[in-house]
């Protein structure tokens, strides 16, 4: 089930990353799934160099509002892009399961993980295809599935996920739980 969900998760994710960089010819640094610590189905984001100026060009001090918004999914404007895709993953989501029905919290916590292993499974799987890149941009782009709130396992799924490199770097220094 865990290669099934991993495949639904990948294919729904290459939809939306794959039509966002097409529509969007921008140069993306960030990109990522996010899911809660309730374990929903994750759902896309992306932040590019141009929209956060885009976004920053009116503040009164732009840098210090670039730094705050920079690694913040919830506040990109390609936050939710290619949703609709994602219409598979939410059922195969409803058909694991429940939470807040296992007997412990240890099977809560191993549940929760498999969850998170799959989208990390499928972006990893998405890498390996290429789609964020190769060489210098591949090694400029932050590719992530997070958890919110944020957790020391986001840290440890970008460093399993991402090659040592600019945006790794930025990211351990800037967003990073200890």
């Amino acid at each position: 089930m865990s290669q099934d969900l991993a495949q639904i998760i990948a294919a729904a994710a290459r939809n939306a990353f794959s039509r966002l960089f097409q529509e969007t010819p921008e140069d993306f640094y960030y990109c990522t799934l996010v899911s809660t610590g309730e374990g929903l189905a994750p759902y896309p984001s992306a932040w590019s160099w141009q929209a956060l100026d885009r976004v920053t060009a009116g503040a009164t001090n732009p840098e210090a509002r670039k730094a705050l918004l920079k690694w913040s999914y919830s506040d990109s404007p390609y936050w939710l892009f290619g949703q609709e895709y994602f219409d598979d993953v939410a059922k195969a989501f409803s058909e694991v399961p429940n939470l807040h029905e296992l007997k412990n919290a240890d099977e809560y916590r191993r549940e929760l993980e498999r969850r998170l292993s799959v989208t990390e499974a499928a972006m990893a799987l998405l890498d390996a295809e290429g789609l964020f890149g190769t060489g210098e941009k591949r090694a400029g782009t932050i590719v992530l599935a997070e958890v919110m709130p944020p957790d020391r396992g986001n840290t440890e799924r970008a460093l399993r996920l991402n090659p040592r490199g600019p945006a790794l770097d930025a990211w351990l220094e800037e967003a990073a739980e200890e």
